[in-house]
């Protein structure tokens, strides 16, 4: 007999056999068009030696990927911690009592969600140039900081705002039972749970953000996308160096997606052992008696 989960039933020997034949043509259709692209790069010849022997040497590295990767990095590692902030900010506005704050982040959050995150950054890149309030050389890195901002961080408030209406009422009922303020709650109780519970969303959406600050060469960002296109033309290896970048970004993608299920198992075990040490024993319950065991 095969045995039932609770959304569906789990699949029998047929279904099985068929999911295994449909997994193998997938992945015999994927080796074709993969065989294809290298047949058609090295028609080309872009998969000779001399296509990729920049990469062995310091000075394409120092120039070009290096730099590029640490300006992806900076601007990266500014747009999480000022999305941080501003997802709390709203998302906490959003969660307020007082109607119109809670009406204004409202706003702010389906605003921002809305538009592009490019159409931002071209937005702020050509306002800012046109105030001349900042250097122009640092004007793209603000634009694309701050479109990242403005889209992740409403992203990271919804993130907050979901965590928090998914808890058990209970946890509020009983916090405003021992004589707390629905903000204290908020801040105390409620919100602490719910980063712990939207965690591997928040750390998703980090990778989003790392990939996004490619979009910022279109307002002449200098980042590790753009530098690999710029060691392509210079090397005439376009296909090599682009592949290179994406083998970078893939590499951070994966190191973060670890860190992410590693941090997610740690805080579960925490938290199943602070709920575990929490709860008292049957023995221990108030109005209870305990009887000794007969030898």
């Amino acid at each position: 007999m095969s045995e039932r989960s609770v959304l569906f039933d789990a699949p029998g020997p047929r279904a099985r056999r068929g999911i295994t034949i449909a997994n193998v043509i997938g992945v015999l259709l994927l080796l074709a068009v993969l065989t294809f692209v290298l047949y058609r790069f090295a028609q080309q010849g872009q998969l000779t030696a001399d296509k990729w022997s920049p990469f062995a040497e310091a000075d394409t590295w120092l120039t070009f990927l290096l730099p590029g990767l640490m300006a992806t990095l900076r601007a990266v590692v500014v747009a999480v911690v000022t999305s941080v902030v501003f997802g709390l900010i709203f998302g906490v506005g959003r969660l307020s009592q007082v109607a119109p704050v809670r009406w204004v982040c409202s706003v702010v959050v389906e605003f921002f969600r809305a538009v592009p995150v490019l159409l931002m950054m071209i937005f702020l890149w050509i306002g800012l140039s046109n105030v001349r309030m900042f250097p122009p050389v640092v004007v793209p890195f603000i634009a694309v900081v701050a479109a990242l901002t403005r889209y992740n961080g409403t992203v990271i408030a919804e993130l907050v705002r979901s965590g928090v209406h998914s808890l058990p009422k209970g946890q509020r009922e009983a916090a405003l039972a021992i004589g707390m303020t629905r903000a204290q709650s908020l801040r105390s109780i409620e919100i602490p749970q719910a980063l712990v519970a939207m965690l591997p969303a928040l750390l998703s959406q980090f990778v989003v953000i790392l990939k996004d600050p490619a979009l910022g060469a279109i307002i002449t960002y200098v980042e590790l996308l753009n530098e690999g296109r710029r060691l392509g033309s210079a090397e005439g290896n376009m296909v090599p160096a682009l592949l290179v970048t994406a083998l970078i970004f893939i590499v951070i993608n994966f190191a973060l997606t670890a860190l992410a299920h590693r941090l997610s198992r740690y805080l579960g075990a925490r938290t199943a052992a602070g709920a575990q040490k929490a709860s008292p024993t049957p023995d221990l319950l108030p109005g209870r008696e305990t009887t000794p065991t007969k030898p």
